[in-house]
């Protein structure tokens, strides 16, 4: 497992949050999806979620939509 550090604006405000993932590399858009999960995820709001077939552009498109902007993934440990 890796932990990856995400540094984001949430309705412009600065947070950070760890996730632990199995991959060996976190994109940027990856990361969105995740913060989308995170804040939007229960089943009230899952009609925010991106599509299975979003391109990178559509996730960092409707992250930018919802407040989560400024995303960036840190390194990784582990």
């Amino acid at each position: 497992m890796h932990n990856y550090t995400v540094s984001y604006l949430f309705n412009g405000e600065p947070r950070t949050h760890v996730f632990e993932l199995k991959q060996s590399e976190l994109q940027v858009h990856e990361a969105a999806m995740h913060l989308l999960q995170l804040h939007f995820g229960d089943g009230e709001n899952s009609l925010i979620m991106p599509t299975a077939d979003a391109t990178p552009e559509e996730i960092l498109e409707q992250a930018g939509l919802v407040g989560l902007t400024q995303i960036k993934v840190g390194g990784r440990a582990g």
